[in-house]
């Protein structure tokens, strides 16, 4: 059996997960294979699935569904019945509707969706501030990765026939969930910029922008383009690029959310089947 790893990792937790899961899968006598998504040229370019028995598709959490960048690029594929699973990476916080969401545009392609999963990783704003689920993934995580792996493997070969129902949904119009997205902008007020700070022009800041939002010689993303998902922050080898101050928000968040530190550090990874 041949798996394909698509996955979207702009900061690299979804990467880490993917890598994990690619090692379990060869422990199980199963050729699998990576593809990172992130780079507009590679969803351009398009990805050959065809070769492929199955697919896993991997990608992190922005406002309770995958990016929109994502979610635009899997309506131009055509599953073809090929069975598939997802899992998502998040930072404690909101996840559903994310796997209902996903399942729906994966089924609504073709695709036949026989599980999913999530796994907590340190928050995209921790860049600017936040402290959650750092130290994430631990060990008990990265298990719950490996037992996702063989479980989803089962489903792929046919000894375990079942698929992936309805998941937990949401009472927000798609409308209603695209300006909770939009409100990632009113957090990040300022967006990733120099602000004078000096540079090599490594332009390693444009090359891993997802949304081709990132202008290494200005030094600034174009707000029309940018997700805010921070990938050229973390990838800045100088440090040279940074937003606002997001501190102050994190107290906000956790009183909004009802969550103590604590009760978010004791939230464990998941699996859906």
């Amino acid at each position: 059996m041949k798996i394909l790893i698509l996955y979207f990792s702009a900061t690299g937790n979804t990467a880490g997960i993917a890598h994990e899961l690619r090692t379990r899968f060869t422990e199980l006598g199963v050729t699998a294979d990576e593809v990172d998504i992130t780079p507009p040229a590679v969803r351009r370019d398009g990805v050959a699935i065809e070769p492929y028995d199955a697919v896993v598709f991997g990608f992190p959490v922005h406002s309770w569904r995958a990016p929109a960048v994502v979610r635009d690029w899997l309506r131009t594929l055509d599953g073809r019945q090929k069975r598939c699973s997802t899992f998502f990476t998040y930072g404690g916080f909101g996840i559903h509707p994310a796997h209902e969401s996903t399942r729906k545009i994966l089924t609504g392609q073709g695709f036949v969706v026989v599980s999913s999963a999530e796994f907590l990783a340190p928050h995209t704003f921790n860049l600017g501030g936040w402290k959650a689920m750092e130290g994430r993934p631990d060990t008990s995580d990265l298990e719950v990765a490996r037992e996702y792996a063989a479980r989803t493997l089962q489903r792929f070969a046919g000894t375990d026939q079942a698929v992936l129902g309805s998941l937990e949904a949401t009472r927000y119009s798609d409308d209603e969930l695209d300006a909770i997205e939009r409100f990632r902008f009113r957090v990040v007020t300022e967006l990733p910029s120099r602000t004078g700070r000096e540079c090599s022009m490594c332009r390693a800041c444009e090359e891993i922008c997802p949304a081709e939002a990132m202008d290494a010689a200005r030094g600034e993303a174009d707000p029309d383009r940018c997700i805010v998902c921070l990938g050229c922050v973390a990838a800045c080898p100088e440090q040279a690029l940074s937003v606002n101050d997001l501190s102050a928000s994190w107290d906000m968040k956790l009183k909004m959310e009802k969550i103590t530190v604590a009760e978010m550090e004791s939230k464990k990874s998941r699996i859906y089947l």
